[in-house]
C-alpha cells in the first residue's frame, strides 16, 4: 500500500459532516429503490449525500453499480458489468419529474467492456429527460469512453446543456491514483467536446490532498483553460477506507479560496472550491453562468 510521507493530522473541524434526516431524504431514497436507480451519492459514499437527498437531489449512475476500472481514490465496486437496461432512461426521466429536478447530472460506471463506452445509453437517457422535462438543464458526467470520439459525438448529438468530463488529480499522480486511465486523454475529451459542439459548456474536477503542489494545481488549471474548458470544481479528497489511496493533507478553506480566485483570474466562467465540493455538488448554480 502507497503510503503519505507524513502521516495527516485528525481530521479538522471544517470537515465534520452534520448529520441529516427528515421526510425529504427518505421520501428520495423511497423514489429510487421504487423505480431502481443507482445514484452515485450512495454508491461512491459522498459525504453529501444526505444534503443532496434533504433537498431533493441526486446525481444518478446508470449502466450498473459495478466498474470495469479499479480507481485508488473510488468506492464503487469493481467486477463483471451488468446487463444494459433499456428502460433505464424512461425510469430515470420519471425520477426527474416527480424530484422536480431543475438540473440534472447523470454519470456512470465505466463501462469499458461496451463498445461505445455506454454512450448510446448516456444518449437515450439525455433524450428521455429531454422529452419528460425539457426545461431541465442537463449535464452528462461522462468517464473517458476510451477516447472514442465517435462516441463522444453520440453523447454530443443528444443536446446535453453541460458535458462533464473529470481530470480528477494531477499528472504525476496518475499512475498511482488512477492508473487505467490516461491524463492527456481526458484532456483530449474535453478538447474534442468544444471541437465537436462549440456550443457545450465543458466542465472537469479535481480532488486536492493526494499529494500534489499549489502549481501543479495551477498548471492543471491552465491545461483546462487551453482546450477551453468552461467550468471547474475542486474538493477536498477524502479516503473511503484504510484499503483505498491514502489522503496526504487536509487543505485549509483558506486555500480553497485562493484556487477559486486563480480560476477566476485564467477564465474559467464558473468555479466551485471548498473542502466539501465535488463534482455535481449544487451543479445547479453553475448554471447561473450558462447564457
Amino acid at each position: 500500500m502507497i503510503q503519505p510521507k507524513n502521516k495527516p493530522s485528525p481530521k479538522p473541524e471544517w470537515l465534520r459532516v452534520p448529520i441529516r434526516s427528515g421526510g425529504n431524504l427518505n421520501s428520495v431514497k423511497r423514489l429510487l429503490k421504487e423505480l431502481h436507480l443507482n445514484t452515485v451519492c450512495e454508491a461512491a459514499n459522498c459525504p453529501n449525500r444526505m444534503e443532496c437527498f434533504s433537498s431533493r437531489t441526486a446525481t444518478f449512475m446508470i449502466l450498473g453499480d459495478i466498474c470495469t476500472r479499479n480507481c485508488r481514490f473510488c468506492d464503487v465496486p469493481v467486477g463483471k458489468a451488468q446487463a444494459v437496461q433499456p428502460d433505464e432512461p424512461a425510469r430515470l426521466a420519471q425520477a426527474v419529474v416527480e424530484l422536480g429536478l431543475v438540473h440534472v447530472v447523470i454519470t456512470s460506471v465505466t463501462r469499458d467492456d461496451l463498445p461505445d463506452g455506454g454512450a448510446g445509453h448516456f444518449a437515450a437517457t439525455v433524450q428521455a429527460i429531454r422529452a419528460q422535462k425539457p426545461e431541465a438543464t442537463i449535464e452528462p458526467l461522462i468517464p473517458d469512453l476510451q477516447g472514442n470520439q465517435d462516441a463522444l459525438k453520440t453523447v454530443l448529438d443528444s443536446g446535453p446543456d453541460i458535458l462533464n468530463h473529470n481530470l480528477e488529480t494531477i499528472p504525476r499522480l496518475y499512475s498511482q491514483v488512477r492508473p487505467q486511465a490516461d491524463y492527456r486523454q481526458s484532456l483530449e475529451v474535453l478538447r474534442a467536446a468544444k471541437q465537436l459542439n462549440p456550443r457545450v459548456y465543458t466542465k472537469s474536477g479535481l480532488m486536492v490532498g493526494l499529494g500534489e503542489s499549489v502549481g501543479e494545481i495551477e498548471t492543471v488549471m491552465d491545461d483546462l483553460r487551453s482546450v477551453d474548458c468552461d467550468f471547474l470544481t475542486i474538493g477536498q479528497y477524502l479516503p473511503p477506507s484504510k484499503g483505498h489511496f491514502p489522503v496526504a493533507e487536509y487543505i485549509h478553506p483558506d486555500t480553497f479560496k485562493a484556487y477559486q480566485r486563480t480560476g477566476y483570474q485564467k477564465g474559467f466562467a464558473f468555479v466551485a472550491s471548498a473542502p466539501f465540493v465535488r463534482s455535481s455538488y449544487k451543479a445547479a448554480e453553475m448554471t447561473s453562468a450558462i447564457v
